[in-house]
């Protein structure tokens, strides 16, 4: 038996997040069926995570077990042949037996794309928000998140984590063209976390909220306390890292 990565790709619009579900489109369902047609056997993938319904992914990993024997060149494209044209394989790579898509990785980045001006072409990419922001004020509170760990007032309820703990080391609004970008990066993220800090920063952007009020929403760990989530279609996972001896299969 070996365990392969396969590198993915996809736009979130038609789906309804990653994890399979009972009588809904994900993307996870869609790679185990192209998998398991191409090797002609059951294929279960692994996440390095799971992004909610309408979420993007310029980079996700997902790990697979099989012992068909098989030309990765080939059967990467394949993949590609078959798979839906919002979902594409970047690389199958195998690894080490104890490597996990998820467990292992060790850093991961979120971007969230916002345009302040009504573009048809972005309707399902980035969220139309036409107000004035302060970015130079969003990013002087971003450098209290880099004071912090526990990120409760940022968390879904009712996750199945053990810990709210994350150790975010990058975070930063920036104008690209006619988009900001929100970029950050931590070893993990919770469930609606960047949502969260982006709807909470919006409200710090439009002085709603003061940056000495955000370290006491951050202290408070309750998530009513926070600003309202962002939408799904604006958010994109950009970059999983793993240490390089998960590559040595």
């Amino acid at each position: 038996m070996s365990r392969f990565f396969v590198e993915i790709k996809y736009d979130g619009t038609n789906y309804h997040g990653w994890q399979i579900q009972q009588n809904a489109n994900s993307v996870q369902a869609k790679i185990n069926h192209a998998l398991s047609t191409l090797l002609q056997t059951d294929i279960m993938v692994t996440g390095a995570g799971r992004t909610d319904t309408g979420v993007h992914a310029k980079q996700l990993f997902a790990h697979f077990d099989t012992s068909v024997k098989f030309e990765i060149s080939t059967i990467q494209f394949k993949l590609n042949s078959i798979l839906p044209n919002d979902i594409s394989c970047s690389s199958i790579t195998k690894v080490a037996n104890d490597a996990h898509a998820r467990f292992s990785a060790t850093v991961r980045t979120y971007e969230y794309w916002i345009t302040p001006t009504k573009n048809p072409f972005l309707t399902n990419k980035a969220y139309y928000f036409p107000y004035p922001l302060d970015i130079d004020l969003i990013n002087s509170a971003l450098k209290q998140l880099l004071n912090y760990t526990d990120f409760s007032c940022f968390s879904k309820s009712n996750t199945d984590t053990h810990t709210n703990d994350c150790n975010i080391t990058f975070a930063n609004w920036e104008v690209k063209n006619e988009c900001i970008v929100f970029t950050i990066t931590a070893n993990r993220f919770l469930r609606n976390m960047v949502r969260a800090i982006v709807g909470t920063m919006l409200n710090i952007g439009q002085q709603k909220i003061s940056i000495d009020e955000l370290s006491t929403i951050i202290d408070s760990k309750n998530r009513s306390k926070a600003g309202t989530s962002a939408p799904a279609h604006g958010l994109y996972l950009t970059k999983v890292i793993y240490p390089k001896e998960v590559f040595n299969g």
